[in-house]
């Protein structure tokens, strides 16, 4: 089925773009800019990637989401939480963390207006990158909450846009393994908070993504490489 994909250049949204491609004809990528401090680095991979894979790309600027939140993500004000790799099993401390970089109806947002593109371009489906492990904290990247927005879809457009992840019931080792299988371009992802020349190897997304490298043995990204190699 033709689809619409949410890419913000990471993990997850890179490995949903490249099974979404298996499933029928990705229509568009939809990259989101809220003022978060990674937005230049998620848009750049997401391009790369778009262009990898030869998909129309597109950023939708919401500078007002940045403005009611004071997250972690975009905000100056707060520190980005930097658990240890012990800490990302442990649910006080993944709650603390998730806190801090909540962004209001961010997701929700999101399908939404990828949904109004959906319809538009007759693809019945949005794809977004989910993960079991975040939803752990996030109710946002479950599969509940995927199918709570379908529903409400079958509503709000015409065509009843449904919205799915390929990744919400695999931890980040399996969607690695997952999308080595597919044939991602690592080296094109940008899956950390920060906004820096290299990602930063200590917020929770570096964090997570880096045990699933190492896990199962598989080269990290050229960006992270020398960070890692620090720790």
């Amino acid at each position: 089925m033709n689809s619409v994909v949410l890419l913000s250049g990471g993990l997850d949204s890179a490995v949903n773009l490249a099974y979404a491609l298996t499933e029928g004809k990705v229509k568009l990528a939809l990259t989101m800019n809220y003022g978060q401090h990674a937005a230049n680095k998620e848009i750049d991979a997401a391009a790369a990637l778009a262009r990898h894979y030869d998909i129309p790309h597109r950023v939708i600027e919401l500078p007002w989401l940045a403005q009611i939140t004071q997250t972690a993500l975009v905000s100056n004000q707060n520190a980005l939480p930097e658990p240890s790799a012990e800490e990302l099993d442990n649910m006080d401390a993944a709650h603390k963390t998730a806190a801090a970089v909540w962004v209001p109806n961010r997701n929700g947002l999101f399908v939404n207006i990828a949904a109004c593109f959906a319809e538009t371009l007759n693809c019945g489906l949005v794809v977004a990158g989910f993960n079991r492990e975040e939803a752990a904290t996030f109710p946002d990247n479950t599969p509940e909450f995927a199918a709570a927005a379908s529903r409400a879809m079958a509503y709000s457009t015409s065509n009843q846009v449904k919205v799915i992840s390929y990744t919400n019931r695999l931890d980040k080792k399996e969607i690695v393994a997952l999308g080595d299988r597919l044939g991602v371009p690592w080296d094109f992802i940008w899956s950390c908070y920060r906004g820096e020349e290299q990602m930063c190897g200590k917020c929770e997304s570096c964090r997570r993504m880096m045990r699933a490298f190492t896990s199962l043995n598989i080269n990290l990204p050229a960006a992270l490489k020398n960070r890692a190699g620090g720790e």
